[in-house]
Parts: structure tokens; C-alpha cells; sequence
């Protein structure tokens, strides 16, 4: 059986459920959705043995309590800080797809299955993004796997993924991935995951 490795694209992620929420359920929900990391990782393994995980993001203060329950289930985590100027995430990206290569390289001959948690598929046509070095992992001969929000998943790396490997689209479990909160505590609290339905790659 192929090694797990999963590569987790945070921001990507809870951006998009956002989006989604607020579609879903209207009214403040974009601002109070949360993601249910825990389910999030059980979906991606699939209960699969997981061999290892990176998962990249930002660093506000509230969501340390988080990452630190990332970093227990095994998942190591890299921070980035916001540029103080754009507030945007400086290397995100770069970061991980820099992890996706090195495993690549450092696997030579063990090709694994490749689970990528994201919803960005810019850059394929200059060679640079997700996309691409997917692209060059299939190559290798490993196996890939894309969960990302469909309604916001760039329309040319889903097409992709769905002829040589597995699309999850995260809306099929968006009550068991997320939750919503105010500052008062739970609005609604996360379904439990049903992994039935989850495909594999073969």
C-alpha cells in the first residue's frame, strides 16, 4: 500500500469556506465559520496511515490553540507572517510546494499518494503553482488526490485531477468540515464525518 503524505494549504481552505458559507447559510455565516481541522485530516487520510503532513498558514494569535492541535495529530506546521503593508501571507505557497518537491525527491523510486487540501490551481501555464508540480508528481508515478471547496477550485486543476487521480469537493461534508460561532460560543456545531462516499485513488 503507498505511503500518505498530506499537503495543507490552510488559508485556501478557510478562505473558500467562507465563500461557501456564506452561500450556505447566509446572514453572518462568512464571518463566523469555522473548520473542523480534525475532520479536515480524517478526510484527507481517509483512514489511511498517515506518513507525513505539512500544513501552511498564517500567525494571528487566536488560532495558536489550533495549530497546536494540528502539530498533536502529527502535522507539522509552518507560519507565516502577513506583510505589513498588504496584509497578505508572504511564501505560502512557494513553502509548500517547496515540501511537495523535496518529498518527491526524497521518495525517488517510492512514489506515495499525494493529498493536496487547497483550491488553487494559478500559475500551470508558466509551469509554477500547484497544478504544475502535481503535475510533475503524477509524472513520478504518484498518486494524487485534490480536496478543495468546488465552487471555488480553479476549474483546469479539478478537470485535471479528475481524469488521473481523486476530486473531493469539500461541500459534499461541509456540515462535518465546518462550524459557526459568534463571541458568545456555537451557533452550530460540526456533523460527524462520513467517510462512505470518500473515493480513493487506486
Amino acid at each position: 500500500m503507498k505511503k500518505v503524505f498530506v499537503f495543507w494549504d490552510n488559508s485556501n481552505i478557510f478562505i473558500s469556506a467562507k465563500t461557501v458559507a456564506a452561500q450556505r447559510e447566509g446572514g453572518d455565516a462568512a464571518y463566523q465559520v469555522r473548520v473542523q481541522f480534525d475532520h479536515l485530516l480524517a478526510l484527507a487520510l481517509a483512514s489511511r496511515k498517515l506518513e507525513s503532513a505539512i500544513a501552511v498558514g498564517s500567525v494571528p494569535p487566536p488560532m495558536r490553540h489550533v495549530w497546536n492541535r494540528l502539530e498533536q495529530a502529527g502535522v507539522k506546521v509552518e507560519l507565516f507572517e502577513r506583510g505589513s503593508l498588504s496584509s497578505r501571507e508572504q511564501a505560502v505557497d512557494q513553502a509548500l510546494q517547496t515540501h511537495m518537491l523535496r518529498t518527491t525527491i526524497d521518495n525517488n523510486g517510492h512514489p506515495g499518494i499525494a493529498v493536496l487540501l487547497t483550491g488553487d490551481g494559478a500559475g500551470f501555464l508558466d509551469g509554477i503553482g500547484f497544478h504544475a508540480d502535481l503535475e510533475r508528481m503524477h509524472k513520478k508515478g504518484w498518486g494524487i488526490e485534490v480536496l478543495a471547496w468546488e465552487r471555488t477550485c480553479a476549474s483546469r486543476l479539478k478537470q485535471w485531477v479528475e481524469k488521473i487521480g481523486v476530486f473531493v469537493p469539500l461541500e459534499d461534508y461541509y456540515e462535518s468540515l465546518t462550524f459557526t460561532e459568534d463571541d458568545s460560543g456555537a451557533i452550530r456545531r460540526a456533523k460527524p464525518l462520513d467517510l462512505t462516499n470518500r473515493k480513493l485513488t487506486k
